[in-house]
């Protein structure tokens, strides 16, 4: 709608400019007329007198016929100004909203991963596979049982447990990825969750590819795994699950419903805490460049480049205990009089990490 209010007002003020523009032409004609008319008055003396006085009625009335015009003009240009920038508010704040609702969409998406990292790590088996490390039997059924988990949440490409030492005791796909034993001491995920101080606490990383799951981009949560699964336990273990970024964020940033117009002129993106594209629509510069953003009200705004290409964004407002992790929604829209996305390279609106 508020492109439609834009593309009215445009039109609205061409057709105006057109209209006066033929007003004008027509008053130069008339005035002309009357000056000629004036002339041949005067060459006829008084027999031309009655004649001359209707011709400067005439050049009066065209007169005043271009001021009413240049205030036609100028009134036309206010209003047709006034409704551009209305409309260009409009659709800011409508493609803030929308930035709003990708990146909330995604955070109530990554609050059940961290539900389910807590929940699972207090399961009797990656407990009991915590208090008999060492054990390849047991290693082996609590494998088994992270593989049920994943039968059901596809969201996943697998699910680890840990050693207090950092080494891996169990995973759920063992037969993809052969990781017992793998030390992760040295991830910084893994030493998080060690200092969680009670069973309600997790650990995040930034989007990241990992190398022992065939370098694939993730979502990683992490938590404690505590004696008994009692929330105040003994830390006996770390529990961590990988989600299955590639796959799951493209459907988030793509959940848009766009006409096929619109679609080919916009892009869709989620940038992390520094700006670097996290997801996009057009699968560019993913994990590989960041944002140039131009950020007035942290929370969420709009502004146009020269171009008349417009930027909207919204920063994450977290759901239920997930606070969010400083991630925002963005939306880059090219003006439908420019080429569109598919035909000619965006702005440049990013730059290499």
């Amino acid at each position: 709608m508020p492109e439609r209010i834009l593309q009215v007002a445009t039109d609205m003020s061409q057709l105006a400019n057109e209209k006066i523009t033929e007003i004008k032409g027509v008053t130069r004609a008339t005035r002309t007329l009357a000056l000629n008319a004036l002339i041949e008055a005067a060459r006829a003396g008084e027999v031309g007198r009655g004649f001359g006085v209707v011709a400067n009625e005439v050049k009066e009335i065209s007169q005043r016929v271009t001021v009413i015009t240049e205030e036609l003009e100028q009134m036309f240009d206010r209003l047709a100004l006034d409704l551009e920038r209305t409309a260009q508010t409009a659709r800011g704040d409508r493609f803030s909203d929308l930035s709003r609702y990708i990146v909330e969409l995604m955070d109530r998406n990554l609050y059940e991963r961290s539900c389910d990292v807590r929940w699972w790590a207090t399961d009797a088996a990656v407990v009991d596979v915590c208090e008999n490390s060492g054990n390849a039997d047991v290693s082996a059924q609590t494998s088994q049982r992270l593989g049920i988990i994943l039968d059901s949440y596809t969201v996943y490409l697998d699910l680890w447990v840990a050693d207090c030492n950092g080494r891996i005791i169990a995973n759920g796909r063992p037969d993809k990825y052969r990781l017992v034993g793998t030390d992760i001491s040295q991830m910084p995920w893994f030493r998080d969750a060690m200092r969680c101080r009670d069973g309600g606490e997790y650990a995040v990383a930034d989007i990241a590819r990992n190398e022992l799951l065939d370098n694939a981009a993730t979502a990683t949560y992490a938590t404690a795994v505590r004696r008994g699964g009692q929330a105040k336990g003994e830390v006996i273990g770390v529990m961590g699950v990988f989600f299955d970024w590639e796959n799951q964020a493209p459907m988030v940033v793509g959940a848009l419903n766009f006409n096929d117009e619109e679609r080919a002129r916009t892009r869709v993106m989620l940038i992390d805490s520094k700006n670097r594209i996290i997801a996009a629509s057009d699968g560019q510069g993913v994990l590989s460049e960041r944002m140039k953003l131009e950020v007035k009200n942290p929370k969420r705004g709009s502004y146009l480049l020269a171009d008349g290409t417009l930027v909207a964004y919204a920063l994450t407002p977290g759901y239920e205990t997930y606070q969010g992790l400083g991630w925002r929604g963005v939306i880059v829209q090219q003006s439908r009089n420019g080429s569109k996305v598919a035909d000619k390279p965006a702005p440049k609106l990013a730059v290499a990490s």
